[in-house]
């Protein structure tokens, strides 16, 4: 429970007003010190009259891509600590945010997704991190996440994201014309390959934007995992494995 010391609006400073009705969108100071406690999404209620259900509309973000964000100065790592905390509120350009707000100095890891790993001895584990993966013979089978993507563009630019998609090990599921000029094309592929993948295949979304001149636009649902052929593949330096180097790719990469 926390008392509101000040209420107000956007004006577009903040303007403090004695009091907020309904329909209007504003600010609340709270003196909250975990920003833990104030997440997007909360419901705000009087404390004598408590809502009995949080609005409706809003789900908490379940994470699906992973990185690892190591600061140069091993002595910023309780700076970048708190940092992380504060801008988990909101989705952002984090690197760039970290160095320009916090003055932190930070290498950063290839994005990683999570994939199912179903052993041989009926356990199942999740693993984002390449060293992580089970050994060969004590895995039955791997599951990466697929999303359902689609893509708007001008029918110009049709024949060449289908292509960009199915590179990407997608299945076509459905096309059709919005306008006489515009199509939707909707494909299911997996999240790594859709959004990231390694560097050796590039970036999906900057190959969207190119083919298509920057016509072309995606939205991505994620659907569910799907079980596929995944194995590790290991960067040698001098002969000796690179740990931080390794990635999960399909065995047809």
């Amino acid at each position: 429970d926390y008392f509101a010391d000040e209420v107000g609006v956007l004006s577009p400073n903040q303007l403090q007003v004695d009091e907020l009705y309904a329909g209007e969108v504003g600010y609340l100071s709270a003196s909250i010190r975990s920003v833990a406690d104030a997440r997007v999404g909360d419901t705000i209620t009087h404390y004598d009259r408590k809502a009995e259900s949080s609005l409706p509309g809003y789900e908490e973000a379940t994470p699906m891509v992973f990185c690892g964000l190591f600061p140069v100065d091993a002595d910023q790592f309780a700076e970048l600590r708190d940092a992380l905390e504060k801008l988990q509120l909101n989705d952002a350009a984090l690197k760039e945010r970290l160095e320009r707000e916090y003055n932190l100095s930070l290498i950063t890891t290839a994005p990683s997704v999570v994939y199912r790993v179903n052993c041989v001895d009926n356990e199942t584990v999740e693993c984002s991190n390449p060293s992580l993966l089970p050994e060969p013979g004590q895995r039955r089978s791997i599951e990466e996440p697929v999303v359902k993507i689609e893509m708007l563009t001008p029918k110009d630019y049709i024949g060449s994201l289908m292509e960009l998609a199915q590179d990407r090990r997608g299945e076509f599921k459905e096309m059709k014309y919005i306008t006489e000029n515009r199509a939707s094309i909707i494909y299911e592929l997996p999240l790594a390959e859709s959004m990231f993948i390694s560097q050796m295949v590039g970036d999906f979304f900057d190959q969207l934007k190119s083919r298509s001149k920057g016509y072309a636009s995606m939205e991505y649902t994620f659907i569910g995992y799907k079980e596929s052929e995944l194995i590790k593949l290991d960067i040698q330096i001098n002969g000796e494995p690179v740990e931080p180097l390794s990635t999960i790719v399909h065995r047809d990469k």
